[in-house]
């Protein structure tokens, strides 16, 4: 199937591309894998800025979710999407087979951390559904936060959260930048991407 982006999809994807962190909020059914994957196939095919790619996802989504748009889009037909799942051996071996875009559910980050310890291979990723990494007292967010100064490029997506809520969202350590702040009863945050139709 040929895609044809909305302008608001254009716009994400534009600033997938540029920004090196990124909060995209859109509600469900807007297109937050078909844009995440088309902004990773242009960092790696034309611009080749990025490397390989980790998805953080729920279990289902994990198990099906990126694959099938990753199939279902013509122009991303050279994107190689493997899913990490399973058993001990079945995770180690998806690991070690050639792609792009690795994608594990939230459950494994940590064990995905020790795996890797230093040796951290993955310069750009995506945490599909940020809610789950709200909590800084989470073994995954700890976990994660302790690979962050290996990783390049860093995009959370989520559903559009209670707007009294957003800043929860976007006040990771997981995505501050110094600079590009705004504050809510002195929490700082970074400005995150918020697109609506």
């Amino acid at each position: 199937m040929i895609f044809k982006p909305y302008e608001y999809q254009e716009y994400c994807i534009s600033r997938c591309i540029t920004d090196d962190k990124l909060g995209l909020i859109l509600d469900m059914g807007l297109g937050k894998t078909v844009i995440t994957l088309t902004a990773i196939n242009d960092l790696k095919y034309n611009r080749f800025q990025i490397n390989k790619t980790l998805v953080i996802a729920p279990k289902t989504v994990a198990e099906d979710t990126w694959t099938r748009e990753q199939e279902k889009w013509e122009h991303l037909r050279l994107l190689r999407v493997i899913p990490v799942l399973g058993t001990l051996k079945k995770r180690i071996k998806a690991l070690n087979t050639p792609a792009d875009v690795y994608v594990i559910n939230r459950e494994n980050v940590q064990w995905l951390v020790e795996y890797y310890k230093n040796d951290w291979p993955f310069d750009t990723v995506i945490v599909d559904e940020l809610s789950s990494f709200k909590n800084h007292n989470s073994k995954r967010f700890k976990a994660l936060k302790l690979v962050r100064p290996l990783i390049k490029k860093i995009i959370g997506l989520t559903g559009t959260p209670a707007p009294n809520r957003i800043y929860r969202f976007m006040g990771t350590d997981l995505f501050v930048r110094p600079g590009r702040t705004i504050g809510k009863n002195n929490n700082k945050i970074q400005r995150g991407l918020l697109c609506t139709r």
